[in-house]
């Protein structure tokens, strides 16, 4: 390791505060923590420059922040409790300390805002491009995670929030819908979610699949951006498709019975959000319905190159 290195390192132990759960931080060979009460949750998303983010439009501090969120995010998924992150960079040769430390200010903006300590990772560079990994863990709350293999016949589908045009700023801007979540769990039985990241049409049929049933989705229900309109106006794309397959929404897609969707929807228990009821699950097919109509609906959003 590099003086640099060394250095960087140093920066980082004295900006990163003290956390209950955490026994040992960064600096040492691994790690050391508390062990959770509940189940434990571990998930780990890549972000690449040229393919998730453009860095000279969005700028390092974006960047960081959208890494740790899209991890956050899925322990929203789960209705979970997001507890540390461990974080590895492969940085450009030039520039890399001035980005390095904008990716990390970025990073634990959204970590202080869900006070989940940053407790160790990796940082190399290389003559390639910005690549982040993020590794999240977190807990599941007393009532367990939420799967996406849950989804009963003739359950409500609802949504947190409007969909569609992302690309505008919301894909790095976007709030992780953790505390969202766990509410909504409180508040009741949720039998399958998914957060919103490859597209509305994508992401539905992903719980159809892990639960072996089919959907319908009321096209006049969907809830749309103001984001999505506007592009709407320009890209020739109809607003209700940029809703569907745009992604990176990050909002949560869930299934309730019809008595907790009633009641969801005439209380609205979770401040800052409205939850819609956009669909149902039916035994078998994958349909939208518009003005009484229904036909096929295609899986269609983001596709990872694999």
């Amino acid at each position: 390791m590099s003086n640099g290195e060394f250095s960087y390192i140093d920066w980082l132990r004295r900006r990163t505060p003290p956390s209950p759960g955490v026994l040992v931080g960064p600096g040492d060979d691994t790690a050391v923590l508390r062990p959770p009460t509940g189940s434990l949750l571990v998930t780990t998303d890549m972000l690449l420059e040229g393919s998730c983010f453009r860095l000279a439009e969005a700028g390092p501090f974006r960047v960081g922040r959208k890494a740790l969120a899209v991890n956050l995010s899925d322990i929203a998924a789960m209705a979970g409790v997001p507890t540390a992150a461990v974080v590895s960079v492969g940085l450009p040769r030039e520039g890399g300390r001035e980005l390095a430390e904008q990716l990390y200010l970025g990073m634990r903006k959204v970590a202080d805002e869900f006070k989940v300590p940053l407790v160790g990772g990796d940082t190399n560079s290389w003559n390639g491009p910005l690549s982040i990994s993020v590794t999240m863990l977190g807990e599941a709350t007393s009532r367990g995670p939420v799967l996406r293999s849950g989804a009963k016949l003739g359950d409500w589908i609802m949504v947190t929030g409007p969909l569609g045009g992302s690309i505008l700023g919301h894909h790095l801007d976007f709030m992780p819908r953790v505390r969202e979540a766990i509410r909504l769990h409180e508040s009741a039985d949720l039998h399958s979610m998914i957060d919103v990241s490859d597209g509305l049409a994508k992401d539905l049929h992903h719980i159809c699949e892990e639960s072996s049933c089919g959907a319908v989705v009321n096209a006049e229900a969907i809830p749309i951006s103001d984001a999505a309109k506007n592009l709407a106006m320009t890209d020739g794309i109809s607003e209700l498709d940029h809703a569907l397959s745009d992604g990176e929404d990050f909002e949560l897609v869930f299934t309730v019975s019809p008595e907790d969707g009633e009641r969801l929807l005439s209380e609205q228990p979770v401040p800052g959000i409205t939850v819609h009821h956009i669909g149902e699950i039916v035994a078998t097919g994958y349909w939208i319905e518009r003005k009484g109509q229904r036909e096929m609906l295609e899986p269609r959003g983001y596709e990872h190159g694999i």
